[in-house]
């Protein structure tokens, strides 16, 4: 009697072995897969005067305060297990806006230097119009007007547009695209090691424009990353199994989404 017991487990086991790792491997697939929702910030001061802002830096204007409000109330319905921001005020302000409309009051923040925006050298504090003449300049485009119209339309890549401005600082100080691509990809490989390391599966990031768009420029082939970002943009990325997929660039639904939730109480 239990020889035949025993020959009937073994072919239980023999039978159901292959659907019980194909569902443990399914499992450990979901539980690796990480989500990161990196957001440019709120409008500024320096973003209303049409300054260039980089490392410099300036406070939320009260549209800018709004519009973090909304994007907080669309991304409510979503656990997020960390928050990180560079050291910039203008991202840790957007954090604190985004979190309380949240209704999250319990929380750190993880500054990493690495998710600041690109540093424009002695262009700093200067007009954007006046920059982006020199980068268009140094790419054989006839004038600012010119550059902004190739940018808008996601034909000039990211990289060269960053290139050209670096080229054409007359102090030779800002960063180039390499430059800015190595620290940002090094911020997004800490956030993933210490998500793995700490169980994280949704994560909130504040970060700026350009260096979100040249953070995601080599690892995404939608023309859609060479399109500036709107204040208060997603750009959602996906980590599983060691590779990256970015299924949302530069959308505005959460925000919409909040703001039409907002305005319906």
């Amino acid at each position: 009697m239990k020889r035949w017991l025993l020959s009937v487990l073994m072919v239980f086991i023999a039978i159901n072995s292959p659907q019980l790792m194909a569902q443990t491997k399914d499992k450990s697939a979901r539980d690796d897969v990480i989500t990161i929702y990196f957001a440019r910030h709120g409008k500024t001061l320096l973003n209303t005067f049409d300054r260039v802002q980089g490392w410099a830096d300036s406070p939320l204007t009260d549209e800018g305060k709004q519009v973090a409000r909304y994007l907080g109330e669309g991304l409510k319905e979503i656990n997020f297990d960390r928050f990180y921001s560079s050291d910039a005020g203008r991202q840790r302000e957007t954090m604190a806006v985004i979190l309380q409309q949240a209704g999250v009051s319990d929380y750190h923040l993880t500054e990493l230097t690495g998710l600041r925006e690109a540093f424009f050298g002695s262009f700093e504090g200067g007009y954007n119009k006046d920059m982006a003449n020199s980068s268009a300049h140094e790419l054989g485009l006839a004038d600012s007007k010119a550059l902004f119209k190739a940018m808008k339309a996601g034909s000039l890549p990211v990289s060269k547009s960053q290139d050209s401005l670096a080229k054409s600082d007359p102090q030779h100080l800002a960063e180039n695209y390499k430059q800015v691509k190595t620290r940002t990809q090094a911020a997004l490989a800490t956030i993933i090691e210490n998500a793995k390391n700490d169980g994280d599966k949704n994560i909130l990031v504040i970060s700026s424009g350009t260096a979100i768009q040249i953070m995601i420029s080599d690892l995404t082939n939608n023309p859609a990353k060479n399109l500036p970002l709107s204040n208060a943009a997603v750009v959602k990325i996906i980590y599983r199994d060691g590779k990256y997929s970015i299924p949302e660039i530069g959308t505005m639904k959460y925000v919409e989404a909040g703001k039409q939730a907002l305005e319906n109480n």
